[in-house]
């Protein structure tokens, strides 16, 4: 008797992970964009991400879990016939979480929903005035992770009441990791340093 009901939680953890991976894989596409503007020696860049919560990352955040979002901003200096040159980086981590009051991103209040995050500004001061000719441009990587592989293990775990390692528990953690990544939405874009008159 035990032995199938171990075979059951098992098989319960298998529809449960891939009802989660058909969810995701239905979601619209994630997008970030950003708008950069070179005031003197002070680059601003003001990021925003897009279409990030899925219909399954909304109820998984809805239910308690909080999202990690992690966006890496780097600033490059445009060189013609040759690679551009890398002046500075920076990286923001911000917590994305559901309370009665609605969504809040790093405690603030998301008035607008979730279709477009505003993220945090980012600003960099160079070393000097650039010349006129001078021209740089952002890059932006934005990762939200609502589930990790290890609270998916946790879940499983649970599910099987920690019994030992088994043959089908390698292939039940490979699983719980591609559902883990499914679950994460990533996005990147470039965008071009305007100057202020």
């Amino acid at each position: 008797m035990g032995r199938n009901a171990t075979q059951s939680r098992r098989g319960a953890a298998l529809v449960v992970a891939a009802c989660l991976l058909a969810s995701a894989a239905q979601a619209e596409e994630p997008s970030a964009i950003c708008t950069a503007t070179l005031a003197g020696r002070r680059v601003m860049v003001r990021p925003e991400a897009r279409a990030f919560i899925a219909p399954e990352l909304d109820r998984l955040v809805r239910l308690g879990l909080a999202g990690k979002l992690e966006v890496e901003l780097t600033l490059w200096r445009h060189r013609a016939f040759w690679f551009d040159a890398h002046v500075d980086s920076a990286r923001v981590t911000q917590v994305l979480a559901f309370t009665r009051e609605g969504y809040l991103l790093d405690g603030r209040e998301l008035t607008g929903g979730v279709g477009t995050l505003e993220l945090e500004r980012v600003a960099w001061t160079l070393d000097a005035r650039p010349e006129a000719d001078e021209h740089f441009v952002v890059q932006v990587e934005v990762r939200l992770q609502v589930v990790t592989a290890a609270s998916l293990g946790r879940m499983a775990r649970w599910l099987t009441q920690g019994e030992p390692s088994s043959s089908g528990t390698p292939v039940l953690g490979s699983l719980l990791r591609s559902v883990a990544e499914d679950l994460a939405r990533k996005a990147s874009a470039r965008c071009a340093v305007s100057r202020q008159p």
